[in-house]
């Protein structure tokens, strides 16, 4: 059971920190080896496992924007494909937003994380994204000049070659995104908008090729269980998370990244001190 309660709380951190911009995968490479947690990421259901968390926060996702997407595929459908209007318009600017990661990530994301999955890689590259986020405040001091109505095709590929970094163990998806739609020209609402639309295909391909896998996994009905229940402890905790952000977006128009980037740096920092013996 004790063993379970760690799985539980290892998915309330995962549905967190995947929409929060502090990097879900840093967290989970960090937050067990620091606090020894009995988690072994080499047994054989632990794929599955993961694979699921990525599911209750696609699922989360889909449930706080399915308006956006009945929406976006409605005017996709009613103009054929052709950009006539907004809402068709922003779904070919997120699809065109979504092929950088993709194709990234069918290459190379598992040589990367073997190569960049270190612990102390992670608190580095943590660090690393924390100021990325303060810069990112930096960037939002100027006026913002674009809408998404206004984003351009360049500028959404821009977004879309950020949200790589996340494939670095330590680096936020949310975050690069984040920063890389300020950095364009948008405002935090709109930037956390088009950030939280574009995680759905990608968070939502990533989990769905490796489901094909949980077929080959010979689970005991009690591991089964833990593990579903897991993916439902995600998605609630990513659903009132992206609840929290967008409104915390919304009421902020200055540093709104600044508590994340200096988290970020701090817990990095932390990490490297007690993981070295500095403590």
């Amino acid at each position: 059971m004790l063993h379970h309660f760690y799985l539980f709380l290892l998915a309330a951190i995962q549905g967190v920190t995947e929409l929060f911009p502090i990097s879900s995968l840093g967290h989970s490479i960090l937050v067990p080896a620091l606090f020894r947690w009995p988690i072994d990421r080499d047994a054989s259901w632990f794929l599955p496992f993961i694979v699921v968390l990525h599911l209750g926060t696609l699922a989360a996702l889909l449930s706080f924007f399915w308006r956006d997407w009945v929406e976006l595929i409605g005017a996709f459908l009613r103009d054929r494909g052709r950009p006539r209007s907004a809402e068709t318009r922003l779904l070919w600017l997120l699809i065109l937003a979504s092929i950088p990661a993709g194709l990234l990530g069918l290459a190379l994301a598992h040589r990367i994380k073997d190569l960049f999955g270190g612990f102390s890689f992670a608190a580095v590259a943590l660090m690393v994204n924390g100021a990325l986020l303060i810069w990112g405040d930096h960037l939002r001091a100027r006026e913002p000049s674009h809408t998404l109505e206004k984003l351009s095709w360049r500028r959404a590929l821009i977004i879309g070659f950020a949200q790589s970094l996340a494939l670095i163990p330590g680096f936020s998806r949310s975050g690069a995104t984040l920063v890389a739609g300020i950095g364009v020209g948008l405002d935090y609402a709109n930037s956390a908008r088009f950030s939280f639309l574009l995680a759905t295909p990608i968070i939502g391909a990533a989990g769905l090729l490796e489901v094909p896998k949980l077929a080959h996994q010979h689970l005991n009905h009690g591991l089964l269980g833990v593990i579903v229940i897991s993916g439902v402890i995600s998605a609630i905790f990513a659903w009132f998370s992206v609840w929290f952000l967008m409104r915390y977006f919304h009421q902020h128009e200055i540093k709104a990244l600044r508590p994340f980037g200096i988290y970020c740096i701090l817990f990095g920092a932390f990490a490297l001190i007690v993981g070295n013996g500095g403590l």
